[in-house]
């Protein structure tokens, strides 16, 4: 950690711009996506509230973007699961990931912590003019607390990634300071995480007012309230009650050099009490400011579900989103999920989806495809046609799936995801159809036969960005909490009537029947698991979810061994049973020291108390 400079009242520092940007949505570019400005003193950067905003900016600006290219969130993470069949192995799946390949956004997010220790220090800077403002001190209090919060968002992204890390408090250190630290415990780290957190509440506005109007300002959407405040901390407490962090054997050997043991050895089954306790507050203060889960209607029931799920992430997210970020590479991803039948000519087709994620798909009747009574067929071909959705001769065994299948995959036989080339009708991944391997690109076809669906918006034309719907990320969504809740409401108080109140309220609007009847606790766990695997795909969350409940090594979320998808270099068309035959697409590496990442090793080489993470 020798990024730390001299001190800092004589330091120049870089500060960023606020870009000022106005989205169609009202939504403000600016608190996420900075440029350099200029290179000022300390005490100029807060010596006006312009100023001051633009450093508060520059901590936002390392926060990820869920849904652009590479990201250590949504797809970046997707990637090294079992969401997506990369046409190169990752050095997970590879099994070659060390310190020395690591991914690495330890520096990052450290830089950001500064950046917010930097802040806090200076913001009650006497000479500045914000207490000039009508409000100064409340603008100082409320920008304490959205740095406060920052500052631990961003140890809470690191020790999800790395296990327990660092903790350096208010302190901005000098060059003559130690910098030999261990790693606190990862107690020591959730306690820090939820107390921050917990203080940054107190100071940050409910809502942030427009303070001529008093009404609630849209150019400020995605700075922290106390909404957001309160749905992180569900999502910290749910990870903390989890077996990978709540009394895990595996990790008895993992110490400091003084012999301190780092993580969580004897469980405590309190904490899923209190994570469901945080999730009912958050869920309880989002439907009292007005969000909801997004539903649309129809008179068919089936088209309604399919247009909830799709158009929740293009125009959706004002009902549901609970933290947005409103810019996003959204523009990358329907690059990469578009297949050559979509006009245009920079379509990538690469984010493939492996057969055991379209096998999570459930049928229309709820059931899973494994199920007795579920009704799949594996074998034969569709006399007729779904429109909107498939032609006839698509196999059969995507017939008769749940709404959220045609909503987020693109298969075989299905209707193209964009506006489509002229006189094109439908997807085509045999080698020599629109799509496939042989007809083009020799690249840009999914090894898999399956593309990813999920936000993507049809109406748009790829070659002339007609129809283009500029849309935000959502960090937290109101689904995300139902989901959250149910699973520790489950562990905590197994046959609550609360868990199929909020698990089905998720089921309903993907046009599935309710659950009835009465489950025990293993089996509610199993169907909470995967309906989060199903509802919260390529948004960050696979990654982590299949860890913290440590089943990677389990047939649910299974992460080594072969993957497979169809044989996309075989079959003449549409109706060919040569191309449906599952094939291997790729066998994977798993190893239980993959459950946490490695430190980067410069970070360990710099360090002699900081030991590498368990198992590398």
């Amino acid at each position: 950690m020798k990024y730390y400079i001299n001190k800092y009242k004589t330091q120049v520092v870089v500060v960023f711009l606020a870009a000022v940007t106005i989205l169609p949505t009202s939504c403000k570019k600016g608190y996420f996506d900075q440029a350099p400005k200029d290179i000022q003193t300390i005490d100029m950067v807060f010596s006006t509230k312009l100023e001051a905003e633009n450093w508060l900016s520059g901590v936002y600006n390392r926060l990820p973007d869920v849904w652009a290219d590479g990201s250590v969130t949504g797809r970046g993470l997707a990637e090294l699961s079992d969401e997506l069949e990369e046409t190169t192995p990752s050095i997970i799946a590879s099994g070659t990931i060390n310190g020395q390949n690591s991914i690495n956004v330890y520096t990052s997010y450290y830089q950001a912590i500064r950046l917010a220790n930097i802040f806090m220090a200076n913001i009650n800077n006497p000479q500045s003019n914000i207490l000039n403002e009508p409000n100064g001190q409340d603008l100082i209090k409320q920008y304490t607390g959205e740095a406060r919060f920052l500052r631990a968002y961003y140890y809470w992204m690191l020790i999800k990634l790395y296990g327990p890390v660092v903790l350096v408090g208010d302190k901005i250190a000098g060059t003559d300071d130690d910098f030999q630290l261990p790693r606190n415990s990862w107690s020591e780290c959730i306690n820090y995480i939820v107390s921050e957190m917990n203080a940054a509440k107190d100071l940050v506005p409910e809502k942030h007012l427009n303070p001529s109007t008093g009404t609630e300002d849209l150019t400020q959407t995605g700075r922290i309230d106390k909404l957001i405040v309160e749905s992180v901390l569900s999502q910290v407490l749910l990870y903390d009650a989890s077996p990978l962090f709540n009394g895990n054997p595996y990790y008895a050997n993992f110490k400091n050099p003084d012999g301190k043991v780092l993580m969580n050895l004897t469980y405590d089954a309190t904490k899923w009490g209190k994570a469901a306790t945080a999730a009912k507050v958050a869920i309880d203060h989002a439907i009292a400011n007005g969000k909801k889960l997004y539903k649309e209607t129809n008179a068919d029931p089936f088209t309604a579900a399919v247009n909830s799920c799709r158009n929740l992430f293009l125009t959706g997210w004002a009902d549901e989103g609970i933290w947005l970020r409103t810019v996003t590479g959204y523009a990358a991803w329907e690059l990469d999920a578009a297949p050559r039948a979509a006009n245009g000519t920079a379509t990538n087709a690469v984010l493939s989806l492996p057969q055991e994620m379209i096998d999570k798909y459930r049928m229309i009747n709820g059931k899973q495809i494994e199920e007795t009574g579920s009704t799949y067929v594996e074998s034969g071909f569709t006399a007729t046609a779904k429109t909107g959705y498939y032609v006839a001769g698509t196999s059969n065994m995507y017939v008769n799936r749940e709404p959220r299948f045609y909503a987020n995959v693109t298969f075989n036989g299905s209707n193209i995801p964009f506006v489509p080339r002229t006189g094109l009708t439908k997807v085509e991944f045999w080698p020599a159809g629109n799509s496939g391997n042989g007809n083009g690109s020799q690249s840009m076809y999914p090894k898999t036969g399956y593309l990813v669906r999920k936000n993507t918006n049809v109406n748009r034309n790829l070659s002339t960005n007609a129809g283009n719907i500029v849309r935000p990320a959502m960090y937290i969504r109101l689904g995300e909490l139902y989901l959250n809740y149910a699973e520790a409401l489950n562990e905590s108080a197994p046959g609550s009537v609360d868990i199929l109140t909020y698990l089905n309220a998720i089921r309903v609007r993907a046009g599935i029947p309710a659950l009835t009847g009465s489950f025990d606790q293993a089996t509610m766990r199993s169907l909470i698991q995967r309906e989060r695997c199903i509802e919260l795909a390529y948004e960050g969350h696979r990654f982590f979810d299949l860890r913290r409940w440590k089943i990677a090594t389990t047939p649910e979320g299974r992460q080594g061994g072969d993957f497979f998808g169809m044989n996309v270099f075989t079959g003449t068309g549409l109706s060919d049973p040569a191309f449906y035959v599952r094939t291997r697409t790729s066998t994977r590496v798993w190893n239980d020291r993959y459950y946490l990442l490695p430190l980067p090793q410069s970070e360990v080489q710099k360090n002699r108390n900081m030991v590498q993470t368990f198992g590398y």
